[in-house]
């Protein structure tokens, strides 16, 4: 019998179900994460004076998505503004609810923080996402532009 899928904060104890997920993300998007760069994304979701969050999905002992998201400022509303960053699925979980549980548990958490908004990006290929993302959210028009430095 399969227990009922849980999204939860992050505990210190799921650093290693929790890193094959946030590796098969920075694969997917073809990114290389630096091993320190992984440690201090790890340590800021148990350091108080960070903004960065963490949750997964958890289901029978196993860990079948993640999502990190983070409040910020904006010179558009008083409250903060959330950011959704990071959302990945195991294949296997693809096609299950899963991303919508996540993204629906940060939509609560955003409100318990007075949040007016959460906001996303994805790539414009990623269209198995992008499919779920126009059922849960509206597509704001907005496009990115960047300069790493």
């Amino acid at each position: 019998m399969t227990s009922p899928l849980v999204v939860r904060p992050v505990a210190p104890g799921d650093h290693a179900r929790w890193l094959p997920l946030w590796e098969g993300y920075n694969t997917f998007y073809e990114r290389v994460a630096a091993p320190e760069v992984t440690a201090m994304t790890w340590a800021r979701f148990f350091d108080s004076y960070e903004p960065v969050h963490a949750l997964v999905a958890e289901q029978d002992g196993a860990i079948l998505g993640i999502v990190h998201y983070l409040f910020h400022r904006n010179t558009s509303m008083i409250g903060p503004t959330c950011y959704l960053q990071d959302l990945f699925t195991s294949q296997a979980a693809r096609g299950k609810g899963v991303g919508r549980a996540l993204i629906e548990a940060v939509y609560d958490r955003a409100r318990q923080a007075g949040a007016g908004r959460v906001y996303w990006m994805t790539h414009e290929t990623n269209r198995t996402a992008m499919r779920l993302y126009d059922q849960v959210a509206e597509r704001s028009g907005f496009v990115q532009y960047r300069k790493n430095l």
